[in-house]
């Protein structure tokens, strides 16, 4: 294997362009693509999240999670999807279509005996995951170098896919940024290859666009340094002693409480 073009497979969404346009496109930019798994969701899924939700937040607050999807989809779902379409016009200027004979496949389930067979065969030194399941061992163990994910949130303070969110709404924004993580049996708790920040706009980003930039604004020294673990030249950041918590899903009181404090701030920063 050349350091230089690792075999690499990616895993995402059927309804995420970002990932399965975008970032294929950027992957074979630097590696060699050696496949794609698209996921396409049933909707039995999303009600069992809600399930473990309801369960682990109780019924108020679960109505706390859905208002806010509820008030995200009317007030700031277009607004992002036409940033996307933006940001998406951008990286297809930027890096070349994806080879044709990239190998594909979609499945109902990146855990799935199908899709663990489809990395096999695709035989890689990395699997990056963007996307919202957890994986089984027999998955992410499978390529040479590991099952790698780009998390959303600084770890190990911000567990699970929403870190972004609530290190904002917790006004904790030296920590709002991307975590490169490898896979491991835990929730985002595995080797730590990386912590990635950006610029942003608190008053005016929604968390989504925020969560994109983190990546999106970083591709050159993300880049970097996956081919730093292709070499063997990197070695996981030592987290020794610090807070580690998971987090659920966001709060329409928690988004309030973040905006509040962001446009306070706005107004003190515009004041001195």
């Amino acid at each position: 294997m050349s350091a230089v073009r690792p075999r690499v497979v990616l895993i995402c969404h059927h309804d995420a362009p970002l990932h399965y346009e975008g970032m294929a496109r950027w992957i074979a930019s630097w590696s060699s693509l050696a496949g794609v798994v698209v996921v396409r969701e049933p909707a039995s899924v999303l009600r069992r999240r809600l399930r473990r939700e309801w369960k682990r937040v109780g019924s108020a607050r679960l109505l706390d999670v859905l208002a806010f999807r509820v008030y995200y989809r009317l007030r700031h779902a277009g607004r992002d999807e036409a940033w996307i379409a933006d940001r998406m016009k951008e990286l297809r200027d930027r890096f070349p279509e994806t080879p044709k004979e990239t190998p594909l496949i979609e499945v109902a389930s990146p855990g799935s005996r199908e899709s663990q067979a489809f990395i096999e065969t695709a035989n890689p030194d990395i699997v990056i995951a963007l996307c919202k399941s957890i994986l089984p061992e027999r998955v992410f163990a499978v390529p040479r170098l590991g099952t790698f994910v780009f998390h959303p949130g600084i770890c190990p303070e911000y567990r699970n896919s929403h870190g972004c969110f609530w290190a904002l709404a917790s006004d904790d924004l030296s920590r709002v940024g991307m975590t490169l993580v490898r896979i491991d049996k835990g929730v985002d708790t595995g080797p730590i290859f990386g912590h990635f920040g950006v610029g942003f706009d608190e008053v005016h980003d929604s968390h989504i666009r925020i969560q994109h930039r983190v990546v999106l604004d970083n591709l050159d020294a993300l880049r970097a340094r996956l081919l730093e673990i292709a070499g063997g030249t990197v070695h996981p950041v030592d987290v020794t002693g610090r807070e580690s918590r998971a987090w659920g899903q966001p709060w329409l009181t928690a988004w309030i409480r973040w905006k509040s404090n962001a446009r306070r701030r706005a107004v003190a920063r515009r004041r001195s």
